[in-house]
């Protein structure tokens, strides 16, 4: 009778507990409130920021209850109450703490910093204080959100094999932190250039078009231009062939134009940032659309098709902060190329061959990927690892524009014999390739001026620039992409570049010889960087001077474009790839 009675009161409570966790499931889901799984995990991780920073502006610390599925109103500063569809309740400063844990979220809090918490107690600006996230992904992944309720610490919870230590998050190393899997050298891009230009990859377009036959009739001139070795305007050894170069930008001039699509809204569409890093995209389309001698406002006479966005203002308006997703910003690429594509013919027609962009943001390789795939792609962020095209895309100089009305301010340097540094580095630890420079000579050589992060202020930006100017050689290092600002600034400030960034194409690659007027080595040869330096013949870096001074109006902005100036280069550089990439159907 006791083991019958015992059994009895056994089935009994399992009955009671089965009905209660049925009473709990939301309805709908089949998952219990505290284990989410992703199709309610978006719910929680867009409001729990949100949540966690109003406590912590009323000074408490907060409370997320497993029990029950109710809403809790709080009161903010003001008084107002405001419904949440979690419960959590202000439980003054002193009194009871509950740890929110979250698996690869950028809310989840580590074990560790409860435990330390005095009493107890964590607030939540303690906790944001001391939150630290580093995940590489590109998709959060889902884990599940745990509940902890008591009112004192219950360090057995965190012994268990089950327990929430086992969400906190690992530390991944990020990619662009990392050596890249391969590498590609300017010898091989070279290589990889002359091949492409014997045969175009470009889709056959559905219909011809006689504007079709306009552009390989350049081709045909360009081709067997006129032999030039010498030009008023231009110095010839900056050019792989100038004769060809010549001849191109002048069938430019004269046959190319150009449709720009006036869909899409500020500020992503037709709204230019001027200043800062990412300017050269901001440059060439407010250029691009004030200009009258290549644009037309009839697609039927258009040779090229612009997309006039703006990469770091898609940024801007659409990434969540430390989200470390991108894919609405892809997303919205894609719906507004499928757009582009049901309400014009054009884009069908080629596939989008030609049709370009121009995006200096080191996302925008990843943000074009597949839907705008063939299009032609100006880009600051060239990393052939990363889609760029040799012959089809064009490197877009990345420009640091610090003055909107002057974008030449400071413009030259010191003539040769006044340049007695021999190497100048300084910047911030971005990847893992300046580290190894700063490794092997930061205060190792007085004739090697490298540096780390240089102090904030005028006086720290005039010292860098002073540097730039009384240097014969300025490292350009890549930083978390294979592109940096710095190639342009040495050229600005007539030091002679020397890029070290496997993978990088150099801007305008399809027309410039950069032997003219810089050293690209490979990243293995950091080490041995003096002895290259010092190697170089005098009679050579004179060489390189003169061509930094005479290549650099190929990379200036200015409010009224001039011939041969950095807009025109980037336009003529798009033309001339669209010009050897076309495939005409006969």
């Amino acid at each position: 009778m006791g083991n019958r009675r015992f059994l009895f009161l056994l089935g009994t409570m399992a009955v009671n507990f089965l009905l209660f966790q049925s009473i709990l499931v939301p309805y709908g889901n089949g998952n219990s409130p505290w284990s989410l799984g992703p199709e309610n995990y978006a719910h929680v991780h867009d409001n729990v920021s949100d949540l966690v920073s109003e406590i912590s502006n009323n000074g408490g610390v907060f409370e997320l209850r497993a029990d029950t599925n109710s809403v809790q109103s709080l009161p903010d500063k003001k008084g107002e109450v405001k419904n949440y569809s979690l419960e959590l309740v202000s439980v003054g400063s002193n009194k009871r703490s509950i740890a929110v844990l979250t698996k690869d979220s950028k809310n989840g809090f580590p074990v560790k910093q409860i435990l330390e918490s005095k009493g107890g107690i964590s607030t939540v600006s303690q906790l944001l204080k001391n939150e630290k996230m580093d995940s590489s992904d590109s998709t959060p992944s889902y884990g599940n959100l745990t509940f902890l309720e008591n009112s004192r610490p219950r360090n057995d919870l965190f012994a268990s094999d089950n327990s929430t230590a086992a969400n906190i998050p690992r530390t991944k190393k990020m990619r662009c932190n990392m050596p890249p899997k391969s590498r590609t050298l300017i010898q091989e891009m070279n290589r990889i250039l002359i091949r492409r230009r014997a045969k175009s990859r470009a889709m056959k377009p559905r219909w011809s078009s006689k504007l079709d036959l306009e552009v390989l009739a350049a081709r045909f001139e360009i081709e067997h231009a006129p032999i030039v070795t010498q030009d008023k305007e231009l110095y010839a050894p900056l050019f792989r062939n100038i004769s060809m170069f010549k001849r191109s930008y002048e069938l430019m001039e004269r046959t190319l134009k150009v449709y720009i699509y006036k869909d899409g809204n500020k500020p992503i569409f037709h709204q230019p940032i001027l200043k800062g890093l990412y300017a050269a995209e901001g440059w060439f389309m407010k250029l691009m659309e004030e200009n009258k001698q290549f644009v037309v406002k009839d697609p039927a006479k258009a040779h090229l098709f612009y997309m006039p966005f703006s990469a770091r203002m898609l940024e801007f308006s659409l990434y969540v902060r430390n989200s470390h997703n991108r894919t609405n910003l892809r997303r919205f690429l894609k719906d507004y190329t499928d757009n582009i594509s049901a309400k014009y013919r054009y884009f069908n027609r080629t596939g989008g061959a030609d049709h370009f962009l121009v995006a200096c943001h080191d996302w925008a390789p990843y943000e074009t990927r597949h839907h705008m795939e063939y299009c032609i792609k100006a880009l600051c962020n060239s990393d052939v690892t990363q889609g760029f095209k040799i012959g089809r895309d064009v490197a877009l100089p990345e420009t640091y524009v610090r003055s909107v009305k002057n974008p030449q301010r400071d413009l030259g340097g010191k003539p040769p014999q006044e340049r007695h540094i021999l190497a100048f580095y300084a910047g911030n630890m971005h990847g893992y390739l300046r580290q190894i420079l700063l490794k092997h000579w930061k205060d190792k050589d007085p004739d090697m001026k490298i540096f780390g992060p240089m102090p904030h202020g005028v006086a720290s930006k005039m010292s860098y620039i002073q540097h730039m100017k009384s240097s014969k050689y300025c490292i350009c290092p890549k930083g978390y992409e294979v592109n940096s600002p710095r190639v342009v600034e040495a050229i600005f400030y007539e030091c002679v570049p020397v890029i070290i960034s496997d993978n990088f194409v150099p801007p305008f690659f399809e027309v410039l010889d950069w032997d003219a007027f810089s050293l690209i080595l490979p990243e293995k040869d950091i080490p041995n960087l003096k002895n290259i330096l010092v190697s170089v013949p005098e009679e050579k870096y004179v060489k390189l001077q003169l061509g930094i001074r005479r290549v650099q109006k190929h990379f200036l902005w200015h409010t009224k474009p001039l011939k041969y100036d950095l807009f025109h280069m980037t336009l003529h550089s798009i033309w001339y790839n669209r010009v050897f990439q076309i495939n005409v159907r006969r």
